[in-house]
């Protein structure tokens, strides 16, 4: 391709509504375009990104033994009826009717409609397994859209839903599509982790998230350096801990702390450690009680985990002040366990403490020398915290580390929530219907892009890895109208690196050395030859990755196999 016939269109400066690093390199380089909150045009050079993602995508997922398909965008609310999912799906479901006041829904995910394809299509056990995926678009109606593509209403997702005689082929399909999401990620180039994580709306027994590692991720991750454990925080167990709870030492005390709100208020009006404090968290009960979540000051509370406890209202609710009112005569800042008569946990590391501090259940008053057992009775103990650095790995293998990732892949058992609500199922090989075993396998195509560029960037732009940037190689050629000798030379090297199979582009735009450089610095191609008169009369040219600090100067007739032997590292 030759720069004049394609469509570069750099800034100088993000949109000043461009929030993350993503999104301001994506605006500047040119590969997308603002339409609407959380919708984009993409433009031709972000959309070669997307093209090559997907190439990487479709190539191992039909190795894998997947069978493409595509379904509508649009689809019927009666099959999201069936499983109830269009009244709980909530906002980000956007419902809309036709001309006949018929219901319909922009997917979001597609269960629903292959459920009912295969359905329809397979009643046999000799007919199964099916691993059926689209590379489709999306829809989310987010109620705040942000970070550009990271957050989006509209995106690119594939989809792959899989289907099974048996829960053992599942677990085997599964982890097909384990080993082949790791192969996906690798080819792309990315640094990524998978971790165990929570099956949320979707569903299912098991699942895993996979996250590429970047400071700006949305995601804390917990991973043991010493072994294998991974699991997103939200998931990753708080081990209880090994010492036991001390005999009370100190009475009672109520202890007047005006305007101390928050845990770190009361420390510091205290002077004393967060650690020795308990913190209160008040949620909704499903008998309209409000529920107690006792914590250690230090420590955060784990909504994933929460919400599973019995009596917690689901999905997790944080009360509402005036409820908390009515149930503890405080305000929120004051609350603790004393004299509370509804249902309460406790943390584990929170449970093995002596002596703490506690709201008193009334306003700007605490109490200190608190004890489980003594001054109130002993609460359920359950794991409610987020693991943190330096907690002992569930594995029993070395210490917690935490890092940050950015959501790419989840893969999902769904086993039978599915297609016992629509009635998916096969006769098997006694003669009897059996309800079909599923699993479900979701990758951010154009979360991808902008997860990416979080991981490799650098103050003049975007860093692409080799298999996904726009174009491999770009040449530079220096007075394009000026210098024939230049021109013939770059026209030449131009064919030998397209004969070679090279994604490679010609800037024969005629700009400035500086312009031209800083254009492909922002967008990010990896490798970059410059051509120039200087050069060629001392039979060189320059090459430079993107990374390289220095350029190098390669004779001419060795240019064309030292790029390739580059690309091949």
């Amino acid at each position: 391709m030759r720069a004049t016939q394609f469509f570069v269109s750099t800034l100088k400066d993000a949109p000043s509504d461009a929030e993350i690093v993503s999104h301001k390199l994506m605006m500047r380089a040119g590969l997308i375009k603002k339409l609407s909150a959380g919708i984009y045009n993409y433009m031709p050079m972000g959309l070669r990104v997307i093209r090559k993602i997907e190439g990487i995508i479709r190539d191992e997922m039909n190795r894998a033994g997947a069978v493409e398909l595509a379904m509508p965008v649009v689809q019927p609310a009666e099959l999201w009826q069936e499983t109830g999912r269009f009244d709980k799906m909530g906002d980000e479901l956007l419902r809309l009717k036709d001309r006949h006041g018929r219901d319909f829904v922009l997917q979001p995910t597609a269960e629903e409609v292959v459920t009912d394809i295969v359905r329809q299509e397979i009643r046999s056990y000799r007919q199964l397994p099916k691993n059926l995926y689209q590379i489709q678009t999306k829809f989310r109606d987010e109620r705040r859209p942000r970070f550009g593509v990271m957050r989006g209403r509209e995106f690119t997702m594939k989809d792959a839903y899989s289907f099974h005689t048996s829960f053992d082929d599942l677990k085997r399909e599964y982890q097909n599509m384990f080993d082949t999401y790791s192969r996906i990620f690798t080819r792309l180039g990315l640094e990524f982790r998978a971790v165990a994580a929570d099956t949320g709306a979707i569903g299912g027994t098991g699942s895993h998230e996979f996250h590429v590692i970047a400071e700006t991720g949305e995601d804390a991750l917990a991973y043991c350096p010493d072994s294998d454990f991974a699991a997103n925080v939200e998931l990753a167990e708080a081990l209880a801990p090994t010492t036991t709870r001390l005999a009370p030492q100190a009475a009672l005390t109520k202890v007047h702390t005006p305007g101390a709100k928050t845990i770190d208020e009361l420390a510091a009006f205290l002077k004393i450690p967060a650690a020795q404090t308990l913190k209160s968290v008040i949620v909704d009960g499903d008998e309209g009680i409000p529920v107690l979540l006792l914590l250690r000051g230090d420590h955060e509370l784990n909504e994933v985990k929460a919400g599973k406890l019995a009596g917690v209202l689901s999905p997790l609710r944080f009360s509402t002040p005036a409820t908390i009112e009515q149930a503890f005569g405080a305000a929120p800042g004051s609350l603790g366990p004393v004299g509370y008569k509804g249902r309460v946990y406790i943390d584990r590391s929170a449970a093995v403490l002596s002596d703490v501090v506690i709201g008193a259940n009334e306003n700007d008053y605490h109490f200190t020398g608190a004890n489980i057992g003594r001054d109130f009775p002993e609460p359920a103990v359950a794991d409610i915290r987020n693991a943190v650095a330096g907690d002992p790995s569930p594995d029993g293998k070395g210490k917690l580390e935490i890092c940050r990732g950015i959501e790419v892949g989840h893969i999902f058992q769904l086993r039978t929530r599915y297609s016992e609500a629509m009635g998916c199922k096969f006769i098997g090989e006694d003669g009897k219907e059996q309800v079909m075993e599923m699993g479900c396998y979701g990758v951010g195509v154009t979360r991808i892009m902008g997860a990416a560029i979080e991981q490799n960037f650098d103050e003049r732009g975007i860093i692409w890895p080799d298999s996904i940037a726009p174009f491999t190689v770009v040449l530079c050629p220096m007075g394009w109208s000026r210098s024939e000798a230049v021109r013939d030379t770059a026209n030449k090297l131009y064919s030998e690196l397209q004969a070679l199979g090279i994604d490679v582009l010609l800037d024969d735009r005629d700009e400035r050395p500086g312009a031209m450089f800083a254009d492909w610095e922002l967008i990010g191609v990896p490798h970059r030859v410059v051509i120039g008169d200087r050069g060629l009369k001392e039979n060189v040219l320059e090459y430079q990755g993107r990374r390289d600090a220095e350029a190098t100067k390669v004779p001419v007739n060795e240019i064309a196999s030292f790029v390739k032997s580059k690309l091949s590292n």
